[in-house]
């Protein structure tokens, strides 16, 4: 029987077990360090598949939702109204003021093209001298709105130049041009009524929506 005692290793073994050892450490370092590299992120910008059915089609919801447009300036006033029902006036006046600008750039395209197209192909010049003048109409119609609001909230140094801006671009004698004086003349900034036989016993029924009463 071989006592513990006396068991004894030779210096030579104990030198190739230690180098064994590392070299075993030695190879999997490597191992472990390649196992732990975090992983590069995928491409983020790659190239998205086009729609094989509509490639390059603009669908009508995009340019029906494009802020300048008609049907962009009709939201817009469509937004004011119902925060005029609110009696939110600051942000009623925020809405028409927008709209104003939308309906007026975009008649101002319109006659440009109508000018570009006349004398070349007077049916497209014509088609667009109309668009002009619609769309005119409708800033007209947001200006009135805007100087109604205004007045509803006691400012009447902001709603007098607008509504003599209106009389300018429809003249007095259509219905919007007659509406716009006759709240002129409620406001006291004139003194004769128009026409004539309207008198200042028939003050204007055109109020904003819940109009707080004065």
């Amino acid at each position: 029987m071989i006592s513990a005692g006396t068991v004894r290793f030779s210096p030579r073994y104990a030198c190739l077990t230690f180098l064994s050892s590392v070299l075993v450490l030695i190879m999997l370092v490597p191992a472990n360090a390649q196992s732990a590299k975090p992983q590069q992120p995928k491409n983020s910008n790659q190239t998205q598949p086009i729609n094989p059915t509509s490639p390059n089609v603009l669908s009508p919801d995009a340019q029906n939702n494009s802020a300048l447009s008609v049907q962009g300036g009709q939201r817009l006033m469509s937004e004011a109204s119902s925060a005029v029902s609110a009696q939110d006036y600051p942000l009623a006046t925020k809405k028409l003021q927008d709209a104003r600008q939308v309906f007026n750039q975009v008649s101002n395209f319109y006659q440009e093209l109508a000018t570009s197209f006349s004398g070349i192909d007077n049916r497209l010049a014509d088609s667009q001298r109309k668009k002009a003048l619609d769309t005119a109409q409708m800033r007209d119609d947001a200006t009135y709105q805007l100087a109604l609001v205004h007045r509803a909230q006691n400012q009447p140094e902001l709603a007098v130049p607008l509504l003599v801006q209106i009389i300018r671009s429809q003249n007095p004698t259509r219905d919007l041009g007659k509406k716009a004086y006759q709240q002129l003349f409620e406001l006291g900034f004139v003194d004769a009524p128009f026409p004539a036989s309207s008198g200042a016993s028939n003050p204007s029924s055109d109020r904003p929506a819940n109009q707080p009463n004065k």
